[in-house]
C-alpha cells in the first residue's frame, strides 16, 4: 500500500509517489522486477485458506470461481490503466492545470472530487485494517495449534493475540523507519512459499487418500464463500499504478501483469484442489492447522508467524500515517504537544490505540477463513470491481462502444451483488452460526 504524506488539509490520505511533474517519469524496473513485484504484493497468507474454501464450494465450483476473480480483477486492473491515460491525454491538450495520476486515490478524485478521493482511501484503507486483523487471527490460531492434546487446544488464539503480539506490535511501533522492518517482509514470503511446499509434500505422502469423489459442487451457499475468499486472495488492488509507474518499459506491463495472474491463479487453484481432495470434509480453514506436528511443520508455523509478527508494521503504516497527519492538523492536538516530548507522546498514544482496537477487533473473529471470506466480500470487491467499473463509465464516456459499455455495466452490476450478497452470506452463515 502506498503512504500518506504532505501537511495541507487537502493533502490526499495515501499518496502513492512524491510529486513530481505532470509528465509521468519512467521507473527503473525491468519486466522480471515487475513481475517480482506483482506476485508478491497479491500472494500473501490468504492462499493459505483457499483449500477450506474448496471444501465448501466443491472443488470444481471453487476452480470456477477463482478463475472468474482472477480474470476480472485482471480486467479491471487494465480499466484503471485506461482512465488513467485518458486523464492524462486530456490533461495534455489542457497547456494549464496538468495533473499526473499517481494513485488509485487521485481517479477517485478526479470522478467525484474531494469526496470521491476519500472515499476510494477509505476503502483502501479499511481493506488494509481487514488485512492486518487477518495476520492477527492466522498467527494466533497457527501458534494455538502447536499446543494441542487430542486434537484439541489447550491455549486460545485470543492469549497469544493479547499477551504476545500486542505487546510485541506495541513495542514495534516505536520504529520510525520501515527499512528497520523491511526484511521481514521477504522472509514471510519464503515461508508463505515454504508453507505450501510443505503443505503439498504431506498430500503427495497422502496420494492414497485423495478421492475424486469429492464434492464438486456443495450448494449455493458455499459459492459466495468461495468468491469472496478468492477476491481476498487477489487484493493488491491499489498497487496497480504504482507498479506500472515503476516499470522502465511500461508498454510490456500488460503482458507482464497477464503472466502473472495467469501464474498465480494456476497456483492458486491446483493448492487449492489438491489440498481439498487430500483432506477433505476435515479441511480446516487455514491449510497448515492439518499439518502434523512434527518438525518439520512446527518450524514453518513458527517462522512464519514470526516473520508476519514483525511484517505487521508494514500493514499498519498507511494508517499510522493518516492518524497522524489528522492529529498534526487538529487544534487540540497543537496545544497538547507544545513540544518535542508531547508530540512523540501523543503520535505512540495514537498508535497503540490502533493496536489494541484491531487486536481487540482480531480476538472477536470466529474464524480465518470466515472473516477473509467478509473483507473479499466487501471492500475487496468494492476496490477490485465496483469503482473501477464506475470510474470507467464515466471517464471514457463517448469513447466507448457499446459493449464496452455493457462489460462496465456487467462488473459494476454483478460487483454490487456479489458485494451485498457476500456479506449477507458471511454475516448469517458464519459469523452469527445460523
Amino acid at each position: 500500500m502506498a503512504t500518506t504524506g504532505g501537511s495541507s488539509s487537502t493533502a490526499p490520505l495515501l499518496d502513492g509517489l512524491p510529486p513530481t511533474s505532470p509528465r509521468r517519469i519512467a521507473g527503473g524496473a525491468t519486466w522480471a522486477q515487475t513481475l517480482g513485484n506483482i506476485v508478491v504484493s497479491i500472494v500473501g497468507t490468504g492462499v493459505l485458506g483457499l483449500p477450506y474454501a474448496f471444501r465448501m464450494a466443491g472443488w470444481l465450483a471453487g476452480t470456477l470461481g477463482v478463475a472468474v476473480a482472477g480474470a476480472s480483477t485482471f480486467f479491471c486492473m487494465l480499466l484503471l490503466i485506461q482512465c488513467r491515460d485518458r486523464l492524462e491525454e486530456h490533461d495534455d491538450e489542457e497547456i494549464s492545470d496538468q495533473v499526473h495520476i499517481q494513485s488509485y486515490g487521485d481517479l477517485g478524485a478526479k470522478v467525484f472530487g474531494t469526496a470521491g478521493r476519500y472515499l476510494t482511501e477509505l476503502l483502501v484503507l479499511t481493506s488494509q485494517a481487514g488485512s492486518a486483523v487477518a495476520y492477527l487471527v492466522f498467527i494466533g490460531q497457527n501458534l494455538s495449534s502447536l499446543f494441542t492434546k487430542t486434537n484439541q487446544s489447550l491455549v486460545s488464539p485470543t492469549i497469544f493475540i493479547f499477551f504476545l503480539l500486542l505487546p510485541l506490535e506495541i513495542i514495534l511501533s516505536f520504529i520510525r523507519s520501515l527499512s528497520s522492518i523491511a526484511p521481514f517482509s521477504a522472509f514471510a514470503d519464503a515461508c508463505n512459499v515454504l508453507a505450501m511446499a510443505i503443505v503439498i509434500k504431506e498430500e503427495i505422502q497422502m496420494f492414497n487418500r485423495f478421492s475424486w469423489e469429492r464434492s464438486a459442487f456443495n450448494g449455493t451457499w458455499g459459492l459466495p464463500f468461495a468468491g469472496g475468499v478468492a477476491v481476498f486472495c487477489f487484493d493488491g488492488f491499489s498497487m496497480t499504478l504504482p507498479l506500472e509507474a515503476s516499470m522502465a518499459d511500461k508498454r510490456k506491463f500488460r503482458r507482464v501483469l497477464l503472466v502473472a495472474f495467469m501464474a498465480i491463479t494456476t497456483v492458486y487453484i491446483s493448492f487449492g484442489i489438491f489440498g481439498y481432495l487430500a483432506y477433505g470434509d476435515e479441511t480446516k480453514d487455514i491449510i497448515t492447522l492439518n499439518l502434523p506436528n512434527d518438525w518439520s511443520a512446527i518450524a514453518v508455523k513458527v517462522g512464519l508467524c514470526i516473520a508476519l509478527a514483525f511484517t505487521f508494521p508494514i500493514i499498519l503504516h498507511p494508517i499510522y500515517e493518516i492518524i497522524e497527519m489528522k492529529l498534526a492538523s487538529s487544534g487540540w492536538s497543537q496545544k497538547f504537544c507544545c513540544n518535542a516530548h508531547g508530540e512523540r507522546l501523543g503520535l505512540h498514544g495514537a498508535r497503540m490505540l490502533v493496536l489494541l482496537i484491531i487486536t481487540t477487533v482480531a480476538s472477536c473473529i470466529p474464524g480465518f477463513g470466515a472473516f477473509i471470506s467478509l473483507v473479499g466480500s466487501t471492500v475487496s470487491a468494492m476496490l477490485a470491481f465496483v469503482l473501477p467499473a464506475t470510474f470507467h463509465l464515466l471517464l471514457m464516456g463517448s469513447k466507448l462502444k457499446l459493449w464496452q459499455r455493457a462489460v462496465d455495466y456487467l462488473i459494476l452490476l454483478v460487483g454490487i451483488a456479489f458485494a451485498g450478497y457476500g456479506t449477507y452470506d458471511a454475516l448469517s452463515h458464519h459469523f452469527m452460526g445460523s
